[in-house]
């Protein structure tokens, strides 16, 4: 037995509609018709999974995390787009809310690093497809420059191929 994949996650947010805006407004989910007060279920744009997020409300008052600070707990999920130009847009969409904390090109992943209204981390990353790996995309941490990204690899590259999802397969 083997885990294939993170199906879904839940989060506790302190107000879930206003969550739900964010994750719609920012990374195109959206909400499904699953009624459970307090609660919001949503879905990513390519997904046919029966949900890929929840978020509960847990109220105003909640505190913020202390994981990665004062205790353990999660750092983050990271959210695999399709394109340089899906990766482009999520850019433009967390900088105008002031939401994009970093940007940073690991070599095989090219990632964005976002903060949601409750201060809750998240990455969204393209990874270089295996046929495009060569000998100088080394596992790095230097900061991103998608526009040499898109210079290389094309805004409408899909990502993850023979890595995340299956190479296609020849007739």
């Amino acid at each position: 037995m083997s885990v294939h994949r993170l199906n879904h996650a839940v989060l506790y947010v302190r107000d879930a509609e206003r969550s739900a805006r964010f994750y719609e407004e920012v990374l195109g989910f959206r909400r499904l018709p699953l009624p459970l007060p307090g609660a919001v279920f949503m879905q990513a744009e390519g997904s046919s999974n029966d949900h890929d997020l929840g978020l509960f409300s847990i109220g105003e008052g909640a505190a913020d995390s202390a994981a990665g600070r004062q205790s353990v707990g999660l750092y983050h999920l990271a959210w695999e787009v399709d394109t340089l130009q899906d990766l482009a847009d999520i850019s433009v969409r967390l900088s105008e809310r002031s939401a994009l904390v970093g940007a940073t090109d690991h070599g095989t992943t090219k990632a964005l690093y976002g903060k949601d209204p409750d201060g809750i981390e998240f990455e969204v990353s393209w990874l270089v497809p295996a046929d495009l790996i060569t000998e100088d995309v080394v596992m790095t941490a230097q900061r991103l420059d998608l526009a040499k990204e898109v210079e290389r690899y094309g805004n409408d590259t899909l990502g993850g191929i023979g890595i995340s999802r299956p190479r296609p397969v020849e007739a």
